[in-house]
């Protein structure tokens, strides 16, 4: 097995992509006396959110993944947030390479859940590596596998994910619906002539806080 060692350097959000994404840039060390000829590397990027702490509007956001603050220490634990894949050219001694970090803004999602509860700070990421290493053989080359003990923790800037998000979904977020909701929506959309579907749940919301007082005042 080859020694290699991995540094995350930075997180950056890739200004040109058609989807959002972040770039993780990577540094890759061996002490491997010969060429490296290549690495197809796999990561998996997890999110560790007891390395942080959290003021009560983020706790508020993230009720639905870790409930009451009080169940914290139960709950909260470490989560995956993506896999991603790339391949290092060849290099002897050290390299860098740029790790594409694919995002979603579904908030079906826990990871997007927990990002979007953030206000400032950083996001505590974890990246556990895999894959295999090619090395000059007698015929040809030899394939080594990476430990599975390699391993780097990154804390990303909140602000780098909003940016993100900011460019491609500026000013808003994704909610998926079923076929019948969003049936039912357009239909209560079209008979009250809101704007768009947007307006439409911002009715019902009021709406529904509306009677809450309502109901609250004849107790």
């Amino acid at each position: 097995m080859i020694d290699l060692t991995f540094v995350v350097q930075g997180v950056v959000a890739e200004p040109y992509s058609v989807t959002p994404q972040l770039n993780a840039r990577i540094g890759v060390g061996t002490g491997f006396a010969g060429p490296i000829q290549a690495i197809a590397l796999k990561c998996q990027v997890r999110i560790e959110p007891l390395r942080r702490p959290y003021s009560d509007d983020e706790a508020t956001g993230m009720a639905d993944l870790f409930g009451p603050r009080e169940r914290w220490v139960n709950t909260q634990r470490t989560f995956l947030w993506q896999h991603s894949t790339t391949m290092v050219q060849g290099f002897s001694r050290t390299t860098e390479v740029s790790m594409p970090l694919v995002c979603t803004y579904d908030f079906e999602v826990a990871a997007s859940k927990y990002l979007h509860a953030l206000r400032d700070g950083t996001v505590p990421l974890l990246f556990l590596f895999s894959g295999t290493v090619f090395t000059p053989g007698e015929r040809g080359f030899s394939v080594h596998q990476v430990s599975w003990e390699c391993e780097a923790r990154h804390d990303m800037p909140v602000s780098v994910w909003h940016d993100v998000t900011r460019a491609h979904f500026p000013n808003s977020g994704w909610v998926r619906l079923g076929h019948d909701t969003v049936t039912a929506l357009a239909a209560y959309r079209s008979a009250n002539g809101r704007l768009d579907f947007d307006d439409a749940v911002s009715a019902l919301l009021s709406d529904s806080r509306r009677e809450s007082l309502q109901s609250g005042e004849f107790r």
